[in-house]
């Protein structure tokens, strides 16, 4: 992301020496992107943040997933994966639903604080269903509610502290990659333009830095391993928010839903024009309270449509989606529509549409474009009847 921030007490020229009070030196850090050749920040710590003294496996054994065989539309009803909530932490306790070598999608349904953990595999984007929580980060505090997208760099250490309106519902969008706006939305030189359906006033960075002394202080870190994802807890000599002031264009943010301005037209629009992130080999849109088309002779619930190069995954976070009355999904639900399976509305769907000015519904959508499979989350909780919706 291209959006430059200057947070805190940095010097006037970066790797110059930038000194405290008593004259001691600040340990600068670069985090940045594709090997020095993208976007980056530079942070300064008090401690050095390279100092650990210990290290210990932290096994990834719930993270098997299994083909989507036989090739089936799935719904997956999430709020039943809500016991225990009140120990459980929105790192820790997140649940895979579906995953591929590209994406992760989990939930988590929490009440702890979560341990410092910070994912080496690429950058997350955490999408608050319900509750509250702040999210304190090595750049500084975030504070999450309903609706925002929380966007976390690869690399970025933080943890989440649930707010007292619990329990807190968190969507994760795991990628392997970079998270950034979609580059049609943005100027050569990373400025959101004018036909983007949000800009810049609408994404929310820290705003001062979270100084925090300790010692000793466990940081749980996600990374790529030999089977695929490993995990490993370290022990950092001095605690990893120790950071007095950094700048550049790489930090952690929010964004909520309801500064989406959707684009409409006469007819059906594609689902393109709902998109809010991109990563490698998949995007995320959301589909947001609007008005439809006004053709006269509109249809405004989708069309019939295969997907020959991506699965759809939708979760339906508000309001009442018209295309899906009558095959059980709600608030809550995850529906699954594979590539090489045609999909569409409901029956009765696109006869009670007709002559709707409005639609009153919340979904974020993520299609990827390689096969997904199912996490242990999601089989837990799936609607067995749900593939024979459209012939009853």
């Amino acid at each position: 992301m291209a959006y430059y921030r200057c947070v805190g007490d940095v010097p006037p020229k970066r790797h110059t020496q930038h000194r405290d009070a008593d004259g001691g030196l600040y340990a600068e850090e670069l985090m940045g992107e594709e090997g020095f050749s993208s976007a980056s920040s530079l942070l300064y710590h008090r401690g050095v943040p390279s100092a650990i003294s210990a290290a210990r496996p932290w096994p990834q054994e719930n993270d098997a997933t299994a083909p989507n065989e036989p090739l089936l539309p799935r719904h997956f009803r999430l709020h039943q994966l809500s016991n225990e909530w009140e120990s459980r932490d929105a790192v820790t306790g997140r649940l895979l639903v579906l995953g591929n070598s590209d994406v992760r999608i989990r939930y988590a349904v929490a009440g702890a604080v979560s341990p410092y953990y910070r994912n080496a595999i690429g950058d997350e984007c955490v999408y608050v269903e319900s509750g509250q929580a702040l999210v304190e980060t090595v750049f500084g505090r975030l504070d999450a509610g309903p609706g925002d997208y929380v966007v976390i760099p690869r690399g970025t250490t933080h943890r989440w502290v649930p707010g007292a309106r619990a329990p807190l519902r968190l969507y994760a969008i795991e990628a392997a990659s970079h998270i950034s706006p979609p580059r049609r939305y943005l100027s050569r030189n990373g400025q959101h333009l004018e036909h983007a359906p949000y800009c810049e006033r609408d994404l929310h960075g820290p705003t001062e830095p979270l100084l925090v002394d300790g010692e000793d202080v466990e940081v749980f870190v996600k990374h790529r391993g030999g089977r695929g994802i490993a995990g490993t807890v370290y022990t950092q000599v001095t605690h990893p928010f120790d950071v007095v002031g950094w700048d550049g264009c790489m930090y952690p943010y929010t964004f909520n839903i309801d500064d989406f301005e959707p684009i409409t037209g006469r007819i059906h629009q594609p689902p393109p024009v709902h998109q809010v992130f991109e990563a490698t080999n998949f995007v995320v849109c959301n589909f947001v309270p609007r008005k439809v088309d006004y053709h006269p002779l509109a249809v405004p619930v989708p069309y019939y449509h295969s997907n020959v190069d991506s699965d759809e995954v939708m979760f339906y976070c508000g309001g009442d989606y018209e295309a899906r009355k009558g095959s059980g999904i709600g608030v809550g639900s995850v529906s699954l529509h594979p590539g090489g399976f045609t999909h569409g509305p409901q029956p009765g769907a696109v006869e009670r549409s007709l002559g709707v000015e409005s639609f009153d519904e919340l979904a974020v959508m993520v299609d990827t474009f390689r096969p997904l499979e199912i996490g242990a989350g999601a089989a837990g909780c799936e609607d067995s009847e749900y593939a024979w919706s459209w012939a009853r």
